[in-house]
């Protein structure tokens, strides 16, 4: 597959076959993504994956709080899910059903191996996930190209302790990510929704765009 075919097709997938996704495919993901850039080539990225059907349903009752809260919160608990927009219908569907994902990969990183500049700002410290996020999206990337769809969350980081405990993830690796990985159950996506380049990209400063807006 072409490279910017797999970049404007990488979507976040929320219903998959029960296929199973074969050890090959899976290492031959990792191969690739483990080229991804990152600080000093630390390379702190560690990868577990979950296939167990116990641990799956284990990982879904923790996720589940958590997104029927989130959940709560944008429907003000009154809105049917089928008045809902599809991609809330859909992440719903997701999080009642994450159990039966094929797999579901843990992305774990070494504290030592990360270097936040940002910490001392007073507020959100992001900068940690240089030497992770480019490495993940490499994964993500390279099982598209392989017809394997994937969906990234981050809510279950919450929940770090349980997952730590559940999957003897040593004290000096936190967890950065949970991908579900499988064979999507509808067709990969020809057209994803994104703002025009033209409403994200500044020349100079904030408020110069540096592209004109087309008609």
């Amino acid at each position: 597959m072409e490279l910017t075919e797999a970049m404007r097709t990488t979507g976040t997938c929320r219903r998959y076959t029960k296929d199973p996704v074969p050890d090959e495919v899976l290492r031959t993901a990792f191969d690739h993504a483990r080229f991804g850039p990152q600080g000093g080539n630390r390379q702190p990225v560690r990868w577990i994956v979950v296939r167990d059907a116990e641990r799956k349903q284990a990982l879904q009752d923790l996720y589940l709080p958590m997104w029927d809260a989130y959940f709560q919160g944008i429907t003000g608990g009154t809105v049917s899910v089928g008045a809902l927009p599809k991609t809330v219908q859909d992440a719903d569907y997701f999080a009642r059903h994450l159990a039966e994902v094929p797999a579901i990969i843990v992305v774990c990183a070494a504290l030592d191996g990360l270097h936040p500049t940002d910490h001392e700002l007073g507020r959100l410290s992001v900068v940690g996930g240089a030497s992770i996020y480019p490495t993940m999206q490499n994964l993500c990337l390279a099982l598209r190209d392989q017809g394997v769809a994937t969906a990234v969350t981050t809510l279950l980081c919450h929940e770090e302790p349980a997952v730590r405990e559940m999957l003897s993830i040593p004290d000096e690796y936190i967890t950065a990510a949970h991908i579900a990985v499988g064979y999507p159950e509808r067709a990969f996506p020809t057209k994803l929704t994104r703002s025009p380049v033209e409403e994200i990209v500044a020349l100079e400063s904030f408020d110069r765009p540096m592209f004109a807006a087309t008609v």
